[in-house]
């Protein structure tokens, strides 16, 4: 049933997992552009789903994590097809040959239940629960909605896998700190983690673990693997879940409350960190480290906060000064929205991004 599938442009070429067959053709070839040869082990990988009007977001977040981080990475970069050109032209011309390369693959799901997938939520956000059956040959990966942005390095959140315990298979953070505005302890008609739910919009996985480990569920007395549970899960709570993929995470994570380790609010802060007043403490002690603009904020002018700092890092030239051409035009643009509840707290949003620029350039005049 596989289709022998070859091309040939530029320095690209198709690629097929060796046991494709083997999955009757689950999933299709790949686009493979690679212009850096790193040993795998000095790698981090990153992967993003991007459909629909999602190309100029997806860059921006992959720039945040460019910017400031450390070791070489890896971007999986799952898109519609008719964006792939695109980010191949823009990502061949990021200026950090030796410490980026990526791949691009098409949006696929298991043939026999592919409408039901996309259907779910939105068109392309189910796609993140099958990474680790895609990517086989990746040990561990984060995972990242397109409207993420860094404001520390990468290797800060990575190093999070050398903090798992035995058990621990994944990192999220909280769905909501304060339990008033909670989503999931008010609304949800299905199981959730903990007392207020889980967000998926930052994601760390060791999938060699998740890969090996069977699950406890509410369907079978007997345990099931990643592979086997996804599908059974859809079909029981299909009717009861509002925001996808996100909620069958919470209900796997429900039954195993053991292999999630949780991370603090600062890496993956929202507008309902804000909003309604400030309820990250983590972040108005140390400083936002990941920045999540959900809903939109970014491209309107509900949160006028988040955008600044989303146009910033857009707007940003990579090699211009950073304190200069980032920093202090930012800071500015915060000062204009302290009119707003987030606008009040604008210094959470430049204090992490402060030090990692002055990290930064410490590391270069010690040359590392």
């Amino acid at each position: 049933r596989c289709k022998n599938l070859s091309v040939s442009f530029w320095n690209s070429y198709w690629m097929l997992p060796s046991d494709v067959c083997g999955m009757n053709c689950f999933w299709e070839a790949a686009f493979r552009y690679d212009y850096m040869k790193t040993p795998p082990s000095e790698k981090m990988h990153l992967a993003v789903v991007a459909c629909g009007e999602r190309l100029e977001e997806t860059v921006t977040m992959l720039r945040s994590a460019v910017i400031f981080s450390i070791k070489p990475l890896h971007f999986h970069i799952f898109a519609e097809d008719q964006l792939h050109e695109s980010f191949k032209d823009i990502l061949e011309e990021f200026p950090y040959e030796g410490k980026v390369n990526y791949t691009i693959y098409p949006i696929t799901f298991p043939s026999e239940s592919a409408a039901e997938w996309k259907k779910l939520f939105k068109p392309c956000a189910s796609q993140r629960l099958f990474l680790p059956l895609i990517l086989k040959n990746v040990d561990s990966l984060l995972y990242v909605d397109t409207d993420i942005l860094f404001l520390r390095p990468v290797d800060d959140i990575w190093s999070f896998l050398g903090k798992f315990n035995s058990t621990q298979i994944a990192a999220m953070a909280p769905e909501h700190e304060e339990p008033r505005i909670g989503w999931y302890n008010r609304f949800a008609r299905h199981p959730y983690y903990g007392v207020t739910g889980i967000n998926s919009g930052v994601m760390l996985m060791n999938m060699t673990r998740i890969r090996r480990k069977y699950f406890k569920n509410d369907m079978t007395p007997v345990r099931l693997q990643w592979g086997e549970i996804l599908m059974p899960l859809l079909k029981k709570y299909k009717l009861n879940i509002t925001w996808g993929d996100q909620d069958l995470l919470n209900i796997m994570f429900f039954h195993n409350p053991e292999s999630l380790y949780v991370f603090p609010c600062q890496w993956n802060y929202r507008p309902d960190h804000c909003i309604y007043g400030s309820n990250c403490k983590a972040a108005e002690e140390e400083g936002i480290f990941i920045l999540h603009g959900n809903r939109g904020v970014y491209h309107d002018d509900k949160q006028p906060t988040f955008r600044a700092v989303y146009e910033a890092i857009k707007n940003y030239s990579f090699g211009d000064d950073l304190v200069h051409s980032l920093l202090q035009p930012l800071e500015r643009e915060l000062q204009k929205t302290t009119h707003t509840y987030c606008g009040r707290v604008y210094k959470v949003f430049i204090k992490q991004l402060t030090k990692s620029v002055r990290d930064l350039y410490a590391r270069r005049s010690k040359g590392t």
